[in-house]
């Protein structure tokens, strides 16, 4: 059964945290250059796999005592605090054109591009605690890979019009202070547990 309020917790935390992210910003550079179907349909595959690893890795989290997944999560996701409010501003990375606009090669070329920029990425790790945290795989992939097809999906089409409404620096601020408030409780959690 899939939890309504974990999946919209899942997916606001995973979104706000994606947004300002590079993946953000290279399906916004494959969108102007090709096929928006294509290159979502490409990208849109990566991320289930990621998703799909994230929850496994954290599904094994919730075989330790509750206290310690805890207060690892509660560590993680202050760590991943940290590293939003200290990351630079990135650049649009350029990305290597396919020769024709098949479906395969762009869409090929979107799935490689995230599968391996994506690789252990914050919002991968973050995946993986929230499944820890809240024992609720489908739940918590659900809210993930949603969260993330609409990251891309606005990278692809209307990433430009956002950013140039909502600062980059400000997106980041928000998923950063979300995910301190969520270290934070499951770090209460682990010491009143």
């Amino acid at each position: 059964m899939i939890s309504i309020t974990v999946t919209a917790l899942v997916f606001g935390v995973v979104f706000l945290a994606e947004l300002p992210d590079k993946t953000a910003l290279a399906g916004l550079v494959l969108g102007t250059r090709y096929r928006a179907s294509y290159v979502f349909a490409g990208v849109a595959a990566a991320f289930a796999l990621h998703v799909a690893l994230a929850v496994a890795a954290g599904s094994v989290l919730t075989l330790l005592p509750q206290q310690i997944v805890h207060a690892l999560t509660g560590v993680l996701f202050l760590g991943g605090a940290a590293v939003l409010l200290m990351k630079k501003d990135e650049d649009e990375e350029e990305i290597r054109r396919p020769e024709k606009q098949s479906f395969w090669k762009v869409a090929g070329a979107g799935f490689m591009l995230i599968l391996v920029a994506e690789f252990g990425d914050l919002t991968q790790i973050m995946t993986a605690n929230l499944a820890a945290r809240y024992d609720d795989p489908l739940s918590v992939g659900l809210g993930a890979v949603l969260a993330l097809w609409a990251v891309a999906g606005l990278g692809i089409v209307g990433g430009k019009a956002l950013m140039k409404r909502v600062p980059l620096k400000l997106i980041t601020q928000i998923a950063a202070l979300l995910m301190l408030a969520l270290g934070v409780w499951s770090l209460w959690e682990a010491i009143a547990g």
